[in-house]
């Protein structure tokens, strides 16, 4: 045991003088000397400023230390929850690994292209949501009739089509196209089937494909849950997204039964099915005199201006939680929408590149953007409709640096490839945890088997809690449509 001092003698603590006061670590050079006359007010200013930069570097020193442990423990979970978006199994051949870093060298200018065939019908843009502000904003409805089709490359019939009759030798989607445009800014895993068939090249999604869902705070430094049943998680999220773009994309249409139609019906729907509004523009580039790609390209409304026709395409951003991006769009929306376009695109710049590059694919005259949140943080199932605002898409594409001719270079440069290699299958795979691509050759029966796990519907997902959400807004009551399952028909 130590004695205790007495508390009332305090003389011993005042005892200090006969002791030098500590050197600081990064003082002055002179030694302290008792004997020394008293140094002059002016130097012990100095010192003590001395000390205060001293503090100061340590202070920093200490941050940068903090920020790189930080970094480095975010790289290391990163890596636990990113994965490969198909298993590689091990019969897989690994043909090539190409660094993003080589693509962003690559530059390749691309004629005009023509559009081969048109079809579907377009209902018209309601132009009252443009005035849509979060002081007035409109609830989310659900479309449970409306049928979408996210219909694969090689289960085209049109496609099939112009395959046979020789429009061209390489064959895609807007949504695959763009997956390899704007491939530099993916983070998250993502793979693309390709098949080589005599002297054609078809690029395919998977049954299930990670394509079919629209990634959430992909580009965000802040990480998501790791649980796949958090509502939060990222296969939550794509889910989440792609039931509101879906609905956002039929909610904003005037609805009075006016359309208009193309050279064709939807080749997906059966005759009587309510179809969701699209028009598929089946468009044909000239890649070399002898190669021309086709690629079916999507716009989802038509507006008049000037009286002609615009074709528009429609995609929503959606809020789940405000602390994940920082900034609340119900305060900022209207006052500092700059900032909330800025963080979307710090946080989501690959999915805005890709619907960018799908919108100049199609040669649409405008895009729209919906801002849509939740109506509270933990209820997933019931939205807003905060504000919706147009945009050029070779306007917004320079506005997000998306160079064009670098986003063909790409496609160029993988078609170029995948013309050298032998009749068979292959698939290219984004790297779950490093900027590169791969590509596998792969048995020919590859993914034709493959457990598919379907996203449930809406109605049999488990419900927020009720208590979650004030004055009943977290319960679904008030929406008057129905729920609707995504229907990913190939």
């Amino acid at each position: 045991a130590f004695p205790l001092a007495n508390p009332e003698d305090d003389s011993s603590f005042r005892l200090v003088d006969a002791k030098p006061p500590p050197r600081p670590k990064f003082g002055p050079k002179w030694r302290f000397n008792q004997n020394r006359p008293q140094l002059p007010q002016r130097r012990d200013e100095e010192v003590e400023a001395r000390k205060r930069e001293a503090e100061k570097e340590r202070a920093r020193r200490d941050r940068l230390y903090n920020l790189n442990r930080s970094n480095q423990n975010q790289q290391r979970r990163e890596a636990a929850i990113f994965k490969s978006s198909v298993d590689i199994q091990p019969e897989w051949n690994m043909l090539d690994q190409i660094p993003f870093s080589t693509f962003s060298k690559l530059s390749f200018s691309v004629p005009e292209p023509e559009d081969l065939l048109i079809c579907g019908a377009l209902e018209y843009y309601d132009r009252s949501f443009d005035r849509i502000t979060p002081k007035n904003e409109r609830r989310l409805e659900r479309f449970k009739n409306r049928n979408f089709f996210k219909v694969t490359t090689t289960d085209d019939p049109v496609i099939r089509r112009l395959a046979n009759e020789d429009k061209a030798t390489v064959f895609a989607t807007d949504t695959i196209l763009s997956t390899l445009m704007c491939a530099p800014r993916s983070v998250y895993s993502w793979d693309i089937v390709i098949q080589r068939v005599g002297n054609k090249l078809f690029f395919d999604k998977r049954d299930g494909s990670q394509l079919d869902l629209l990634s959430v705070h992909e580009t965000s430094q802040e990480p998501l849950p790791e649980a796949k049943d958090d509502i939060n998680s990222a296969y939550s999220l794509g889910v989440e997204a792609a039931y509101i773009n879906q609905n956002f994309s039929q909610q904003v249409l005037v609805r009075d039964g006016n359309k208009v139609s193309f050279d064709e019906p939807n080749p997906f729907a059966n005759e009587g099915d309510e179809v969701a509004s699209v028009a598929y523009r089946y468009r044909r580039w000239k890649l070399d005199n002898d190669m021309h790609l086709v690629a079916r390209c999507e716009v989802q409304s038509v507006v008049d201006v000037n009286n002609q026709k615009s074709f528009l395409t429609l995609n929503a951003l959606n809020e789940f939680d405000p602390k994940y991006s920082g900034v609340d769009w119900r305060q900022k929306l209207e006052t500092q929408r700059g900032a909330v376009l800025a963080t979307e695109l710090k946080n989501n710049a690959n999915k805005l590149a890709k619907w960018t590059a799908q919108a100049i694919l199609a040669n649409a005259d405008l895009m729209k953007l919906g801002y849509v949140s939740r109506v509270h943080p933990r209820d997933h199932f019931n939205h807003v409709i905060l504000g919706v605002v147009g945009y050029k898409p070779r306007d917004f594409a320079a506005q997000i640096n998306l160079n064009t001719a670098n986003m063909w270079g790409i496609v160029k440069s993988i078609v170029d490839l995948c013309m050298k290699l032998n009749e068979g299958k292959y698939v290219l795979v984004k790297d779950p945890s490093k900027p590169q691509v791969r590509i596998y050759e792969v048995p020919a029966d590859a993914f034709e088997n493959d457990y598919v796990e379907e996203p449930l519907p809406e109605e049999e997902q488990v419900q927020p809690p009720t208590e979650d959400a004030e004055d009943g807004e977290a319960n679904g009551t008030t929406n008057d449509v129905e729920d609707k399952e995504i229907e990913a028909q190939n």
